[in-house]
């Protein structure tokens, strides 16, 4: 049941959006967060120009990544050199680093949808039927929008309703049995009512034997122009999920052929975890006296995860395939994860002239309850006990039963307020200044034991920043900011992390002209109280201490001609441990320096598209290629490397009639044999061999 707070919550957010007297013309399908915050705000931005912003951007736009025919969020993220994937949790959910830094290894990550809370939880991976566009915003947010990490914030901003019918509908097929179909449709339903409903259904097939992936996604969503210069929005959403729980394949020695990047190393008797999450999102704007704004908000998502998995065991002590090298020793595990969100914002945000200076303020309050609760239960024999030939695997239909191994039952309340105010020094040069309190508590049971953490604290977080506008085209800048993140969970022996602190300094250049935009960052942070995975306590964080990232970043956007685009992305990243640090359950040295796992020292991506005329109708045609370097592929063993690899992609595209089209995507076109990621040596994801799909979409 929703807690008091929760309710207050929601009475604050109908009383909000009962006050009207404001602005907003609605528009919705613009190609960057810039023209969207026009119609539909987004939080947290006010009405700063992204060129004065002193922090790099990178946005993807659904329109413009298109003819890549992505289905998934996290594949979005891969084309970004500044992100890198992580620990996927069986391929259950999204994980990933951002300049270096990821979050708990044992959860997914974090992002924004329209500004709230939507990576908290257990909704499985986020699905792109619904997104408009993708805002990398790098380095610390923590200033404006409470718990973010160091590396920077991503925001999905989602498609909105629109008053004219529009609306496609497209259908997939692809190697490995891979089958999805999509739509999207939006009309208007009187003059100041519109709605727009959109979603997927898809039946994923995998070249892992076994392995498979089903899910539904609905997201309806309804538009009400209260008046002229007022606009209330409603969205749903609905994930279901089923997929077959999915730890890779085992390495030895560093032999990276020791089994067929196909062989599952599970049991298929498990059968597929299953993912329930729904979400409900309120949003009401309103212009105010002197070209002032109002934006409210409140969110509410829950997320259920459900289902058996036969896991490698990473003791040594008690793997029996360290010494016959085919006997596979497995924990047989069940998984009862369960979250709750409920968060509500308000700010308000404008321009005003003081002492003849501009100054673009910006002035918030948001609150969120988060409770989660995850139960394991574990079956753990000894050496030789619930095996695995990895050689000539028989699964059979038997396992052992499991018992509870821990059932953490967690809450979070927070409230924050922010302010933030870009002073225009003179017309060159502008002065960003900001700072958040933020006050939270923490209350955190763990059931077999009987043991209960209760935390709280305040946290004051900085933000200052500068912008120097050389010309139309260049502008300079730096910044420095602080941040913090609550940390979920508990340790092996029960107790609470403490948070995790954070700083960084920034400096970069940006060039916008007509035909090229470019942004170079450099920057230097640092955090403490990182998580990473324990390797003797399986399941379990453990806190690793200070990590520091260093890093350089390029991102440009040409229009080599009128029909020709080049989109670049690349990132050079130094990460490592800031000091030495021994676990005595583990009895390990993670000696000072050493780098952070599954994080690349070199990462570019680079896509080339093109217009051209077939048969006299529109096609066109493109190619990517992706490189990422070798990286650590164990927080506690330093000899185990991710081998690099480079992809390359192909995409065509011919249009049949004015509203029909015909695609084809062929993802890895030279068969590339590569891993995304890795826990362990035992659990290692192998990436997908060449695949190609085959498109038909009608727009209408």
């Amino acid at each position: 049941m929703p807690t008091l707070l929760s309710r207050t919550y929601l009475s604050l957010a109908i009383a909000a959006a009962s006050y009207s007297s404001m602005v907003a013309a609605q528009q919705d399908d613009a190609d960057t967060i810039e023209k969207i915050s026009v119609v539909h705000k987004q939080a947290y931005r006010g009405s700063i120009p992204d060129n004065e912003l002193p922090q790099a951007l990178e946005t993807f736009s659904m329109g413009e990544i298109a003819p890549l025919n992505l289905t998934r969020f996290q594949d979005v993220l891969d084309y970004s050199g500044t992100i890198a994937r992580q620990n996927n949790g069986g391929g259950l959910w999204d994980s990933f680093s951002l300049r270096g830094f990821p979050g708990n290894e044992n959860m997914p990550s974090g992002y924004l949808i329209n500004g709230f809370n939507g990576g908290r939880g257990f909704s499985g991976h986020r699905d792109l039927s619904n997104v408009q566009s993708i805002e990398i915003l790098k380095g610390p947010g923590s200033a404006l929008y409470g718990r973010s990490e160091p590396g920077g914030v991503i925001n999905i901003v989602t498609k909105k309703p629109q008053f004219n019918e529009q609306g496609s509908i497209k259908a997939s097929a692809g190697r490995f049995e891979q089958y999805r179909v999509e739509g999207d449709y939006t009309n208007a339903v009187t003059d100041d009512v519109a709605f727009r409903i959109n979603g997927a259904w898809q039946d994923f097939g995998s070249f892992r034997d076994y392995v498979s992936s089903d899910k539904q996604v609905v997201t309806p969503s309804v538009t009400w122009k209260i008046n002229d210069t007022s606009s209330l929005l409603y969205e749903f959403e609905f994930v279901k999920q089923e997929q077959l729980f999915d730890r890779g394949i085992v390495v030895l020695d560093n032999h990276f052929g020791t089994v067929p990047k196909e062989r599952y190393l599970g049991n298929p008797a498990d059968g597929p975890t299953k993912i329930y999450a729904v979400g409900h999102h309120l949003a009401y704007q309103t212009s105010l006296a002197n070209e002032w704004s109002l934006l409210a908000g409140y969110s509410y998502r829950r997320s259920d995860l459900n289902g058996f998995s036969s896991d490698a065991e990473l003791s040594a002590s008690r793997q029996t395939l360290y010494e016959d090298g085919e006997t596979l020793t497995r924990q047989h595990r069940r998984r009862d994860y369960e979250s709750e969100d409920h968060s509500v914002r308000f700010e308000f945000s404008g321009d005003t002239q003081i002492a003849g200076m501009t100054h673009r303020m910006m002035i918030g309050m948001d609150a969120y309850d988060y409770e989660i609760s995850t139960a394991l239960f574990r079956y753990r024999g000894g050496a030789n006990t619930y095996t695995l030939n990895i050689l000539e695997p028989d699964y059979g239909n038997e396992f052992p039963p499991v018992d509870l191994l821990y059932q953490d039952n967690e809450e979070q309340q927070s409230l924050g307020a922010y302010i933030q105010d870009q002073i225009g020094l003179t017309d060159q040069l502008k002065m960003l200044l900001g700072v958040r309190f933020d006050t939270y508590s923490q209350d955190i049971g763990e059931t077999l034991t009987g043991r209960f953490n209760e935390t709280s604290d305040s946290r004051y977080s900085p933000r200052f920043g500068l912008t120097y506008l050389l010309n139309d085209t260049v502008t300079l800048y730096t910044s420095y900011s602080q941040g913090f993140i609550p940390l979920s969970g508990t340790d092996a022996a029960g107790n609470a992390f403490e948070p995790e602190e954070s700083q960084s300094v920034e400096v970069g250049v940006k060039y916008v002209s007509d035909s090229l935009s470019m942004t170079l960052a450099v920057f230097d942070a640092q955090k403490t109280n990182i998580l990473t995975s324990d390797p003797v306590n399986v399941g379990f964080s453990a806190a690793l201490g200070e990590a520091t990232s260093q890093g350089v970043e390029f991102d440009a956007d040409w229009s080599m001609t009128a029909d020709t685009q080049l989109v670049l992305s690349y990132a050079w990243l130094n990460t490592q441990t800031g000091e030495a640090a021994v676990n005595p359950d583990w009895g390990i040295l993670v000696p000072e320096g050493s780098p952070l796992v599954n994080v690349p020292k070199h990462n570019i991506s680079a896509r080339v598209n093109h217009f051209f005329a077939l048969a006299g109708q529109q096609a066109q045609t493109g190619l990517s290629v992706r490189y990422v370097d070798d990286r650590l592929g164990d927080s506690v063993n330093l000899d185990y490397r991710l081998p690099s690899y480079t992809l390359v992609g192909w995409y065509g595209k011919v249009n049949l009639t004015n509203q029909l089209s015909l695609e084809l995507n062929i993802d890895n076109l030279l068969d590339e044999e590569y891993f995304t990621s890795s826990y362990s040596p035992l659990w290692t994801v192998p990436g997908e061999p060449r695949n190609a799909r085959l498109t038909l979409n009608y727009q209408f």
